[in-house]
C-alpha cells in the first residue's frame, strides 16, 4: 500500500510582486491582532454563550468569581442549589455567560469568572444584566480583592451593588459575605464587617437588597485548597442561598413560602397569609401569655425533655443580625412551636427569616412558618432576624419554647 502524498506545492508569487509586500502585510496583521488582544485583556468583555439553557422559569443569576464558577467541583454550589429547587417544586432558570457543571445539573448557566475582582465584575455587569434580565441575583464577590487593596473593597462592592440595582431595579439582589480564606481571616472579617451596612443602607432607600451570612456557613475545614470549597463546603453554600431565597417571596417564584418581611425591611403588622388570621386582638397587642397570633396554636404540648437555644449576634454600627438555633432535646416531636424571649432595651427587629416575629421589640414571640412547624426529637430549627440597636448589642437572657424554659448554649 502506497503512502498518501501531499498535493503539489503552491506556486511562488508572480515576479512583479514586491518581495517585501507579504511580510509587511503579515506584520501589520499580527500587530492589529495583538492590539485587539491587548484591549480584550484590559477590559473584560461579556459574551452570550452558545449553549445557554432556558426552561422559562424564574431567572436567577449566580454572580461572582471562581467560587461561583465552581473551582475544584465543576458546578460548585449550583449543583445542590438546583437539587433543592427541584425537590421544593421551584422552576428556576439559571442565567449567565458561563456554562459548566455535571450532566446531573439541570441548568449549567452562570456568571462566575475565575480570578476576577469586584472591579472586573462591575465593568461587565450592565451588559450581563441587559442580556439576561434576571429576576434574582446571587452575589458572592471579593475573595480576589483580599490579595490587594482590601481597604477599598467595601467601596467597590457598594458601587457594584448600586450598579446592579440601578440597572435591574426589579431584581432581588442577595449580597453574601465571602467565605473564610486561609491565611487572610483578618482581611476577610474586615471586608465582611462592612457588608451588612452596605445592604442595610440600600434597603432603607427602597432597594431590593438582602444580606446572606455566607461566612458563618463554612469553616476552613470546608475548603479544598484554603480558598475554594470542597464538595461539602459547596453544599453548605447552597443551603445558605436556598434558605435566604425562601425568605423573600417571589425571588424564586410566586409559591415561595411567605415569612416575615426580608431582613432589611420593616416587619408586617398583620398576620402572614399562610396562617389563620387572629380572632382576637391584633398581633401587636396580643398579651405574651396567649398563643402567638401569627400561627395556629401548638398541636403538641411543650417538649417533655426540654429545649436548648443557641443565639449568635453579629453587630455593626447601629445594626445587628441574630442567628438562633432551637433544639428539641425531648423524646417527642413538637408540631407547631412558639419561642418567646425579651429583646434588650434599644433593640428593634426590622425583619426576619424562617419565623414570624411579633412584636418588634420588648417581649417577642417567634412562631413557626408553614415549612418548619415540626421539630423532631434531637433536631433543630434555625431562625434569625435583623435589628437596629442604640448601643446595646446583647442577647436575651432567657427563652421558652411553647411555655417551657430552654437551656441557653
Amino acid at each position: 500500500m502506497s503512502r498518501p502524498t501531499l498535493g503539489n506545492p503552491v506556486p511562488p508569487p508572480p515576479a512583479t510582486t514586491a518581495p517585501t509586500s507579504r511580510p509587511r502585510r503579515a506584520r501589520l496583521w499580527w500587530a492589529a491582532l495583538a492590539a485587539v488582544a491587548a484591549m480584550t485583556a484590559a477590559v473584560p468583555v461579556a459574551t452570550t454563550p452558545a449553549n445557554a439553557e432556558s426552561n422559562g422559569g424564574v431567572r436567577v443569576m449566580p454572580l461572582g468569581d471562581s467560587i461561583t464558577d465552581g473551582f475544584n467541583v465543576a458546578g460548585g454550589y449550583r449543583i445542590e442549589l438546583w437539587n433543592r429547587f427541584v425537590s421544593g417544586g421551584y422552576r428556576i432558570d439559571f442565567v449567565g455567560s458561563g456554562f459548566n457543571g455535571p450532566a446531573s445539573l439541570g441548568d449549567h448557566d452562570h456568571e462566575g469568572h475565575s480570578g476576577w475582582t469586584i472591579a472586573q465584575i462591575d465593568a461587565n455587569i450592565v451588559n450581563w444584566l441587559r442580556a439576561t434580565n434576571p429576576r434574582t441575583v446571587l452575589l458572592h464577590i471579593g475573595t480576589n480583592d483580599m490579595y490587594g487593596d482590601t481597604s477599598g473593597a467595601p467601596a467597590r462592592l457598594a458601587t457594584l451593588v448600586d450598579r446592579i440595582t440601578n440597572t435591574a431595579p426589579n431584581a432581588d439582589v442577595f449580597v453574601a459575605t465571602i467565605i473564610p480564606k486561609s491565611g487572610a481571616d483578618t482581611q476577610v472579617r474586615g471586608y465582611n464587617a462592612a457588608i451588612p451596612g452596605i445592604v442595610q443602607t440600600r434597603a432603607a432607600a427602597g432597594k431590593r437588597v438582602h444580606l446572606v451570612d455566607m461566612y458563618r456557613a463554612l469553616t476552613l475545614s470546608d475548603l479544598a485548597d484554603g480558598v475554594h470549597p470542597n464538595a461539602t463546603g459547596y453544599r453548605k453554600m447552597a443551603v445558605a442561598w436556598y434558605d435566604a431565597l425562601r425568605t423573600v417571596p417571589g425571588s424564586i417564584g410566586g409559591d415561595t413560602p411567605p415569612t416575615t418581611a426580608p431582613p432589611t425591611t420593616a416587619p408586617p403588622t398583620t398576620a402572614p397569609p399562610t396562617t389563620a388570621p387572629p380572632t382576637t386582638a391584633p398581633p401587636t397587642t396580643a398579651p405574651p401569655t396567649t398563643a402567638p397570633p401569627t400561627t395556629a396554636p401548638p398541636t403538641t404540648p411543650p417538649p417533655s425533655g426540654g429545649c436548648r437555644v443557641t443565639y449568635t449576634v453579629n453587630a455593626w454600627n447601629n445594626g445587628l443580625t441574630a442567628a438562633v438555633s432551637v433544639t428539641n432535646t425531648g423524646s417527642s416531636a413538637v408540631n407547631g412551636w412558639a419561642l418567646t424571649f425579651t429583646l434588650p432595651s434599644g433593640q428593634t427587629i426590622t425583619g426576619g427569616w424562617n419565623a414570624s416575629y411579633s412584636p418588634s421589640s420588648g417581649a417577642v414571640t417567634a412562631s413557626n412558618v408553614s415549612y418548619n412547624g415540626t421539630i423532631a426529637p434531637n433536631t433543630s430549627v434555625d431562625i434569625g432576624f435583623q435589628a437596629t440597636h442604640t448601643g446595646n448589642t446583647g442577647r436575651p437572657s432567657a427563652f421558652a419554647l411553647n411555655g417551657t424554659a430552654c437551656a441557653v448554649a
